[in-house]
C-alpha cells in the first residue's frame, strides 16, 4: 500500500495527473504500477486502477486478473470499481475513502447516485434506440464457435 501511496505522491509532484497510484501484484511480485493521467494524456478513463489494469493485463497476456490483487491509493470510483470486476482479482485495497477524496475536491457521490436512476432519468439522460437491432450482435455471438467467454 505504501508504494500505491508514493506512486501517487510523485504522480503529483510530476504535473501528469492527480493524485491516485495503483498497483497491480500476484504472488506478493508487483507485475503493473498506474497513476491519474487524466489531464496529462486528456483521457477521462485514464484513472491509476485502470491503467494498471491494462498494463497488467497486457504484460501477463490476459483480460482477467483472477489470481493477482490490486492496491490503489484511494477507494476506486465507480468507472475504476467497474473495471476491477470485470478484471476479477481476488481481491482489492484502498487506503483513503472516497468521502476523504471528496473532501480533497474528488467527489463520486453524484455518480454512485446516478447509476440507481433510471437511464432517462439521469442527468446525462440516456435513451435507448432501435431496439429491434440491439439484440442481432448477441445472436451473432451465440452462433459463433470460436468465441473466448468472459
Amino acid at each position: 500500500m505504501e508504494r500505491a501511496i508514493q506512486v501517487a505522491i510523485e504522480n503529483v509532484r510530476s504535473g501528469r495527473g492527480g493524485p491516485f497510484g495503483a498497483l497491480v501484484v500476484r504472488n506478493n511480485e508487483l507485475v503493473a504500477t498506474g497513476v491519474n493521467l487524466v489531464t496529462g494524456t486528456n483521457d477521462p478513463t485514464a484513472h491509476a486502477e485502470i491503467v494498471a489494469i491494462r498494463a497488467a493485463c497486457e504484460k501477463l497476456g490476459t483480460f482477467q486478473l483472477s489470481d493477482c490483487e490490486i492496491y490503489t491509493s484511494c477507494e476506486p470510483c465507480p468507472m475504476c470499481l467497474g473495471a476491477i470486476y470485470w478484471a476479477r482479482p481476488k481481491q482489492f485495497y484502498y487506503s483513503c475513502t472516497r468521502q476523504a477524496a471528496a473532501l480533497a475536491g474528488f467527489d463520486d457521490a453524484f455518480i454512485y447516485n446516478e447509476l440507481c436512476l433510471a437511464p432517462g432519468q439521469r442527468s446525462i439522460p440516456g435513451h435507448c434506440l432501435s431496439p429491434e437491432l440491439g439484440g442481432k450482435p448477441f445472436e451473432e455471438w451465440a452462433k459463433t464457435a470460436n468465441k473466448v467467454p468472459y
